[in-house]
């Protein structure tokens, strides 16, 4: 018996169409077709993935005879069948949110102990400063550029292993209940407004100790502190909460794929042509938000170390140049809606 007669009587006997078949498997459609007609013969990994579908061994599916077999397999159809998560899809984006968030903010924690440091050789803060003026430099700056290399060690691996588990699973079912939806929703609103309350917060304590002697050593390091909890509790929720739309996810998979990887998906025209459209509308977002960042890099450093320019608020160039980045982000992709 041929891998293709097993696969097709599995698919009767539970009721399967090709298309449920193939969006369980992460693959189109075609590429089901192509199997059943033995046109094409699927990887290794998706052979396994039929067998956890179908609770039969791998022998049996390739060179068994599976056709007079009787299963307990449940009757497949669109209206009992409850989709899973296959490819681990909730606990990688899970993963992912955190390590984002905590990325985005660790600039700003390493700025939070920064500041104080700072502050404790700069006689212009303290009668007597109690370190020399170059160690407070030294230690502050260590401090920042910690908090730099934790944001990098964070976002760089976790984005690279995004893109790998994308170009494993471009396109998946949509798993998620109504129900698990909506509790998303809710966390996210609850994330968001406690994220704009700790970075007003922030803002008030920096506008009531700003002019008074805790400004430097209490009100700084609060504010940061504030404003880490508050970005952290916004991003987190905000990935959280997009990752419940499988929609947009699958839509999206020509921001990670390359342009190669696209032509070689086994595809319809209109969606090869939909997915190399989001690929070069993502190579634009990033050719100007890499220009954005290094001016706002440049900015942020001369402030930082040319005496005439130097201001305790140089991380603003970092946060403006976010910004920037955002809105052009929003433009580019609306003038390639429109």
């Amino acid at each position: 018996m041929s891998f293709r007669d097993n696969l097709i009587h599995l698919r009767a006997v539970n009721n399967m169409t090709q298309e449920q078949l193939a969006m369980l498997l992460g693959v189109s459609r075609q590429s089901v077709t192509k199997w059943e007609s033995e046109k094409s013969y699927p990887e290794m990994d998706k052979l396994l993935k039929m067998c956890q579908i179908f609770g039969c061994t791998l022998d049996d599916l390739v060179q068994g005879d599976l056709t007079e077999t009787i299963t307990e397999a449940v009757v497949f159809n669109q209206e009992n069948h409850q989709p899973t998560d296959l490819f681990g899809y909730d606990e990688h984006m899970t993963t992912f949110a955190w390590r984002i968030a905590l990325g985005v903010v660790s600039p700003l924690l390493g700025l939070a102990c920064a500041m104080p440091l700072f502050a404790l050789g700069d006689p212009e803060y303290t009668v007597a400063p109690l370190l020399p003026e170059n160690l407070s430099a030294g230690f502050g700056t260590t401090f920042v550029f910690a908090g730099v290399i934790a944001c990098l060690a964070l976002i760089i691996p976790t984005g690279m292993k995004h893109s790998e588990f994308v170009k494993a699973h471009p396109f998946l079912e949509d798993f998620y209940t109504q129900q698990q939806k909506e509790t998303t929703r809710t966390c996210f609103t609850r994330q968001l407004v406690g994220g704009i309350c700790s970075i007003f917060a922030a803002i008030c304590l920096i506008i009531f100790l700003g002019n008074t002697s805790l400004g430097t050593f209490v009100g700084l390091p609060l504010f940061f502190l504030f404003l880490a909890l508050g970005v952290y509790s916004i991003v987190h929720g905000g990935i959280m909460f997009s990752r419940t739309n499988i929609a947009t996810y699958n839509q999206n998979a020509g921001e990670v794929l390359e342009a190669h990887e696209i032509e070689s998906l086994d595809l319809p025209e209109d969606q090869k042509r939909a997915l190399m459209k989001t690929h070069k509308t993502d190579e634009r977002i990033s050719a100007v938000c890499g220009i954005i960042m290094i001016i706002a890099t440049i900015a942020g450093l001369i402030m930082l170390f040319v005496p005439p320019y130097q201001t305790p608020y140089f991380w603003l160039a970092w946060a403006i140049g976010g910004l920037l980045c955002a809105v052009a982000a929003l433009l580019i992709k609306a003038f390639r809606k429109s």
